[in-house]
C-alpha cells in the first residue's frame, strides 16, 4: 500500500474504524481495524467481538490503536469517520458526562461508559494527541483500509 506524503513525518498517524453486522440485534458480530503510520512504515491491527455494537467497535478501534503506540511523547493524529467518537472528543461531551455523573442530558446512563473511561485515561498518557473527523466511504485510502480490516475481522467470527 503506498503511503501518503505525511506518513514520513515525526508524528504518528492513526486511521481507525469499526463495523458491526446486525447492529442492535441480539446476535451480532463486530469488528474493529486500525492503520498506524510512522516514518513511512504502516502497522495494521484488527479484532472482533460477538454481541456488541458499531459504536463499541469504533471506540475499541481507537483504544487498541492508541495502546499499540509505544512512544507516547510523539505527536499523534487520529482520524475516524465515527461522528460518535469524533464529536465526543472534539466537542468535549465527556466533560458534561463527567459533571453529570456519567449521565446524558436526558438523565440516562452514558452508553459505553467502560470504553469511554478507558479511552479518556489512555488519551491523558499522550503529550500531544489530536482527533479528526473524516467522511466515511469517501475514497480516503487509509480510512477505507481501516474499514476493510474491521469487516474482515468480524467475518472471521463465522
Amino acid at each position: 500500500m503506498p503511503l501518503p506524503v505525511n506518513a514520513m513525518s515525526e508524528k504518528i498517524i492513526i486511521y481507525c474504524d469499526g463495523a458491526c453486522s446486525n447492529n442492535q440485534q441480539r446476535e451480532n458480530r463486530g469488528g474493529w481495524g486500525a492503520v498506524l503510520l510512522y516514518k513511512g512504515k504502516a502497522k495494521e491491527i484488527s479484532g472482533a467481538e460477538r454481541n456488541t455494537s458499531n459504536n463499541r467497535m469504533e471506540l475499541l478501534a481507537c483504544i487498541k490503536a492508541l495502546e499499540a503506540v509505544r512512544n507516547r511523547t510523539l505527536p499523534v493524529e487520529v482520524f475516524t469517520d465515527s461522528a460518535y467518537l469524533a464529536n465526543c472528543l472534539l466537542q468535549k461531551w465527556y466533560r458534561r458526562w463527567q459533571g453529570n455523573g456519567w449521565q446524558t442530558a436526558a438523565k440516562k446512563p452514558v452508553e459505553n461508559k467502560d470504553l469511554w473511561l478507558r479511552l479518556l485515561a489512555l488519551k491523558e498518557k499522550f503529550s500531544s494527541i489530536h482527533f479528526h473527523k473524516v467522511a466515511g466511504h469517501s475514497a480516503i485510502e487509509l480510512n477505507e483500509r481501516a474499514d476493510r480490516l474491521a469487516r474482515e475481522a468480524l467475518q472471521k467470527l463465522d
